[in-house]
């Protein structure tokens, strides 16, 4: 089980942060606002991290290499322990999704902050995911019935869903083990490449097939669930990616109808419950403009990148909820208590040069002046003088700005790009000062693939 029992508390005192940059620094602040001790685990580069500096206490967990550090099961469930922690709360990222991680944590007595590993397990399995969320009576992608065993077997499921196809891989995430097949003649060499991709990345080569769904939206509900009943926080639109990797997001979807976003929320919900979920997740959805229908996806069973939407347009703060219900809390906030108000977007700022194909900018940043003022937010690792490590994702901060609606919300991100100020390596802000001019996002008429379209220069 993760946290404590349901119905019985165990509150906690004290919190190793399992997890480096700008999740960290959010992880410590929520933590310290509710009187818990922030501990820090820190690999040695990240010694002088924002994190460890705000941090009331930190633990090195090892060397530089994250299989040595921040993937090393051992070395962290070790760290909490020797900090005698009461809790283990690890992100996004790194061990955050991880079953057996989740049960080290738990098996050593401490508290895991996420769902069971059990729950970890089944959703993080996609195919397996895709099944759960079908016998809860949630629409999925039509697709193949679980894995695909043979290609005479995809060419029959083939037949009867029709071309273009989604060859994806059941394990991992991050946009690989996905080939594209647009007739018989290209499938057998798609599913043979995304199988080898697969097995590579993640160890296991099993792959399933799915409608390709052209011009899609990617829509994501934010849920939190206490193990015995869960609650929604409304939506996100994710669709303006690269690589399948977001870089700009939105909450709630203005794409969506009142009567088609209570539909998708609800069947968020009602899966969260089918699989007694406890702790924050979000269920992702592709979105068919053109038929007005989804489908559920997957679902990532911990916090989100872009979670700090979702709390700026419900005024709630996910990270506390997590700690309370693992906690052994029931739910903070009732259904009927859960409103939105006015528009959020996010924009990821990594240290990338997107004049260079993004290629990653490690460097010491000499100076840097994060943008302030109404609705504007800033939830950053990076600070003057700190060296932006090789070793991890490039992402050095998000900023995230509101407004009453999404016309206000994106002048208030053009106004925020234009007062920030990083001097060092180069940044993907300037993407976004374009991206915010641009008529068709101006307009919203994007899609997920709307982006490697318009870089190329191409129409999107």
């Amino acid at each position: 089980m993760s946290g404590a029992p349901a119905g019985v508390a165990r509150p906690i005192r004290r919190l190793l942060i399992a997890n480096r940059g700008e999740i960290a620094v959010r992880l410590v602040r929520a933590a310290q606002e509710m009187g818990i001790t922030a501990i820090v685990a820190h690999s040695d580069p990240d010694l002088d991290s924002l994190a460890v500096r705000l941090a009331d206490e930190a633990i090195r967990i090892g060397p530089a290499h994250a299989r040595k550090s921040y993937l090393a099961v051992g070395a962290v469930v070790g760290a909490a322990l020797e900090v005698n922690a009461d809790a283990v709360h690890p992100g996004y990222g790194f061990l955050a999704e991880n079953a057996d991680f989740a049960r080290a944590v738990v098996d050593a007595g401490l508290i895991w902050v996420g769902p069971d590993a059990d729950t970890i397990s089944r959703m993080g399995h996609k195919a397996e995911a895709i099944a759960t969320a079908r016998s809860a009576g949630v629409p999925v992608v039509p697709g193949s019935d679980g894995l695909v065993e043979s290609d005479d077997a995809a060419h029959e499921i083939a037949a009867s869903i029709g071309f273009p196809l989604l060859i994806k891989a059941a394990a991992g995430g991050g946009g690989r083990g996905i080939r594209i097949a647009s007739d018989p003649g290209e499938l057998t060499a798609a599913i043979a490449a995304a199988r080898q991709e697969a097995s590579a990345a993640f160890g296991d080569p099993g792959v399933y097939l799915e409608r390709f769904v052209p011009r899609a939206r990617h829509i994501e509900v934010q849920i939190l669930g206490d193990g015995v009943d869960a609650v929604h926080f409304f939506e996100r639109d994710c669709s303006l990616q690269r690589r399948r990797q977001k870089i700009w997001e939105e909450a709630p979807a203005a794409a969506l109808d009142d009567a088609t976003r209570e539909r998708l929320c609800r069947s968020a919900v009602d899966l969260a419950r089918s699989v007694g979920y406890r702790g924050a997740g979000t269920v992702e959805y592709l979105y068919d403009p053109d038929r007005g229908e989804f489908y559920f996806i997957e679902m990532n069973t911990r916090i989100q990148v872009e979670h700090p939407i979702t709390e700026e347009i419900c005024g709630v703060d996910l990270i506390q909820a997590m700690l309370l219900v693992a906690g052994g809390e029931s739910l903070p906030v009732r259904q009927d208590q859960v409103h939105r108000r006015g528009h959020a977007i996010e924009v990821r700022l990594n240290a990338e040069d997107p004049d260079a194909d993004f290629r990653p900018q490690p460097g010491t940043i000499a100076d840097v002046r994060w943008p302030a003022g109404p609705g504007v937010r800033v939830d950053a690792a990076a600070f003057p003088g700190w060296t932006i490590p090789p070793f991890y994702d490039s992402l050095i901060g998000k900023l995230i700005v509101w407004a009453p609606d999404r016309p206000s919300a994106l002048a208030r991100l053009r106004r925020a790009l234009g007062e920030l100020h990083i001097d060092g390596p180069a940044t993907t802000a300037p993407l976004f000062s374009r991206l915010a001019d641009d008529p068709a996002v101006v307009d919203n008429d994007i899609h997920t693939t709307w982006i490697e379209q318009w870089l190329k220069g191409g129409q999107a």
